[in-house]
């Protein structure tokens, strides 16, 4: 492999949007970035509400010019089971394995030879597994950065440890005119501002300001909390109650003092709520990661809360700062911090209903699982994919219930098994390959629940290349499927035979059995099913040279899609097409039907899809006899089959003798130092620039793309922020300007002056006026 220089990557930030502003912390941002340069291991220390991910992340993202892989952070709050730490991690940090290697070699894998730097986020309940996953990181990754948030040491070696202060407390008798140079009280006027318009610290209310924040130790979580107050209570009256709450705070004589402060307040916040949101609270807090309104609905409505009441409830626990909402396309998630989902979960298990409520959640998850697989050949099929992919934490919640809980294997093993398409479509084929091998495991009891899971573990076991596995999965599912005349799990069965003889190259028997599976779904009447088998029917007669039938078996399964809404298997379906028509001598049709698959699993962000198309467009290219773009194509998958970690065309190895022949071809052609340098040229490109050049939608190299639209070695938002920084905008006005955040207009502008190794903005401006067309 061609190892990419990292100073043509696209830097990368996996990090939380900030709902709201940071304030202060630049002495503690400061101490963060000498630690880190001294240590590659940081643990950021200290109770609940003191602000430790606000820290880390803010810190991140000041930082992410020293980490061209990226910045990237993995929240652990929401994970309940220990053995899906490694694969958390390999899902936060975007990587797509398609391997059934064991998820912490994944790991590991990916982050040898790069610079990232990665926060951890809530470990206090799994620290010693924190530990052992970050120690073996650290080992086989020297370039790699650790940032830990924890009440308590992981424990790593070379570790250090920051304990989180407070934030800084005003002095009683300093003037209320220079009060804004306390973090403490700057952080209370901005959140009592959003929650009162027109709020300000004055002369008049500056020691009363100052009294609450004391009050409150200076914890950011409660000053946020006590300062949303301000919707319905005076200042005074704030004031009068913080007296009475936290004047003494006794508290229990083992919590340490800002454990004491943190827990009173929140009690004050919820005794603040109505009997209605009480309940709602602690209801939520059932849940993990976010959810929509549909979920708080169906799960926490009844027994005292109406179900038209609960959209009102959300809203007013969001303006008292209890939920957080988050707005992902056209629909609003909710999430509790950790430290008011704690307070929620108290209250729950003292009420009773703890028991009745995770059953309320498996069951709301199982449905959804159920419905998004009899939906699947609709034309909702995205959306219900994205649904799971939006409720991802919340499904793992639910099968880990249904797997812990007596009597309770076979419901989470039909789950599984419904959610095949999650675990295909997204970063979790390996964690969809775990669940359901552990429920097979512990239900072994023949049934139509355990052909379902054997013939869906079989698919993904060839997804991932495991051969024997497969093999031996469908070999047991067949015979139970006899058994109980089981017409869909013998469908699925013959599917997945019919691949296996692809694999092995074995034409004949594969079109005999893909034939008997078009016959076997089409009595069934399930649609997706048709498609899957003449998808790889289409694929089967293209290797046997009748190109004729391939092609009406192609257009017969894009009717099929077309019929319902089948826009991802559409795309897979144009994609092997265009190899059939590719094989006629219609390039043209054929660079069209797989340029228009691309731009859908593009868009889908499905990268098993996208290789597929970039394959076969480098097969199209040779092809043509257009050799350079052939080989640099072949840079560009090189690249990215490395970062899904999988086989290349996993899933579709019996594509891989065209692979071969192809790039050999192109070689020959080229010559190897003409193909190598075309090769390594793809392997520079980032993932964006990569697809716009397989598309066509812009040449790609050194000086070959600069027109009106990019200015090298700058990408396209890149050129657009230097010719904003030429005309003299600040990066407020930017981010103003583009709709984007203040931090991520400052990103690219670090980023703008480390390629072209500039020290002022006032260097930009100069080189955008002696470069850019556009303002010739």
């Amino acid at each position: 492999m061609v190892t990419r220089d990292t100073g043509t990557r696209r830097r990368i930030h996996g990090l939380p949007a900030e709902r709201t502003s940071f304030v202060g912390r630049r002495r503690e941002i400061a101490q963060i970035k000498r630690m880190l340069s001294a240590s590659p291991m940081l643990t950021l220390t200290g109770p609940g509400g003191v602000g430790k991910t606000r820290l880390a992340s803010r810190a991140a993202a000041t930082l992410g010019g020293a980490f061209p892989d990226g910045v990237w952070m993995v929240d652990l709050a929401a994970l309940r089971s220990r053995e899906l730490l490694a694969p958390a991690m390999v899902e936060a940090l975007g990587v797509h394995d398609h391997t059934a290697r064991p998820p912490l070699e994944v790991l590991t894998g990916h982050l040898k030879d790069k610079r990232v730097l990665v926060i951890l986020d809530n470990c206090e309940h799994m620290v010693d597994e924190c530990a052992v996953v970050a120690g073996a990181a650290l080992r086989s990754a020297p370039d790699l950065r650790i940032i830990a948030t924890s009440r308590q040491s992981l424990r790593v070696p070379g570790e250090q440890l920051l304990e989180v202060p407070p934030l800084a407390l005003p002095d009683r008798a300093r003037p209320a005119g220079l009060l804004a140079r306390s973090d403490a009280l700057r952080l209370f006027a901005e959140r009592a501002e959003a929650a009162a318009p027109g709020f300000a610290v004055t002369e008049a209310n500056g020691d009363a300001v100052v009294e609450i924040c004391r009050r409150l130790d200076g914890i950011p979580l409660a000053i946020e909390l006590a300062a949303a107050q301000l919707r319905t209570l005076s200042l005074d009256r704030l004031l009068a109650q913080s007296e009475d709450r936290f004047g003494l705070l006794p508290g229990p004589g083992a919590l340490p003092p800002h454990h004491r402060t943190l827990r009173a307040l929140i009690d004050w916040s919820h005794g603040l709520c109505t009997d209605e949101e009480r309940l709602l609270w602690a209801r939520l807090s059932i849940f993990a990661g976010d959810l929509d309104l549909e979920a708080a609905e169906t799960v926490c409505a009844g027994d005292g809360l109406a179900r038209e009441d609960i959209v009102d409830l959300l809203s007013s626990l969001v303006d008292k700062s209890i939920l957080i909402p988050k707005h992902d396309r056209a629909v609003v998630r909710y999430r509790l911090l950790e430290t008011i989902r704690d307070h929620g979960r108290e209250k729950l298990e003292e009420s009773g209903q703890a028991a009745m409520l995770r059953r309320r959640h498996r069951d709301h998850y199982r449905r959804l699982a159920s419905e998004t697989r009899a939906r699947i050949s609709s034309p909702e099929q995205m959306s219900w994919l994205a649904l799971l992919d939006a409720d991802h934490t919340n499904l793992r919640l639910a099968l880990e219930y249904c797997y812990t809980e007596p009597g309770q294997t076979r419901i989470g093993l039909a789950m599984a098994a419904d959610l095949m398409y999650h675990w295909i479509n997204g970063v979790y084929l390996g964690e969809g390959r775990a669940w359901l091998e552990r429920g097979l495991a512990i239900e072994t009891e023949p049934s139509d629940v355990r052909a379902h899971a054997l013939w869906t573990d079989g698919i993904l076991a060839i997804i991932q290349a495991d051969i024997p596995s497969a093999e031996a999965t469908l070999r047991e599912c067949r015979a139970l499927a006899n058994g109980h005349q089981d017409s869909m799990a013998l469908a699925y069965v013959t599917l997945g035979e019919g691949l296996l003889a692809l694999g092995r190259g074995d034409a004949v028997s594969a079109i005999a059995l893909l034939e008997d599976t078009v016959s076997r779904f089409r009595a069934l009447d399930d649609p997706l099913g048709v498609v899957e088998a003449l998808i790889r029917l289409c694929v089967a007669y293209c290797s046997t040279g009748e190109h004729a039938l391939a092609i009406s078996i192609g257009q017969e399964a894009l009717a099929i899609c077309d019929r319902h809404g089948q826009r991802w298997h559409k795309a897979y379906m144009s994609a092997v097409l265009g190899i059939a028509v590719c094989q006629q001598g219609d390039m043209r049709h054929a660079a069209a039907l797989v340029s228009e698959a691309l731009r859908f699993n593009r868009s889908l962000h499905d990268q098993r899809g996208v290789g597929l198309d970039l394959e076969i467009l480098a097969w199209i290219a040779t092809a043509q006899g257009r050799f350079q773009r052939a080989a640099r194509l072949y840079g560009i998958l090189d690249t990215l089959w490395a970062r899904i970690g999988g086989p290349p065309l996993s899933g579709y190895l019996h594509f891989a003798a065209y692979g071969e022949e192809s790039k050999s071809r192109a070689r020959h052609a080229l010559g190897e130092s003409a193909f190598h340098a075309e090769f390594v040229m793809g392997t520079e490109l980032d993932y964006d620039e990569a697809l716009a050049y397989a598309l066509d939608e812009r040449s790609a190299g050194t000086g070959s793309s600069a027109g009106h639209d990019r200015l090298p070695p700058l990408t396209a938002r890149e050129t657009q922020i230097a010719r904003l920084i030429a005309q003299g905008l600040s990066n407020k006005e930017i981010a103003m300007s583009l709709v984007i955040a203040q931090r991520t207009a400052e990103g690219h502008v670090e980023h703008i002056l480390d390629k072209l190794g500039f020290d002022s903005r006032t260097r930009i401006a100069v080189w955008v006026s002696e470069h850019d067309p556009a303002r010739a």
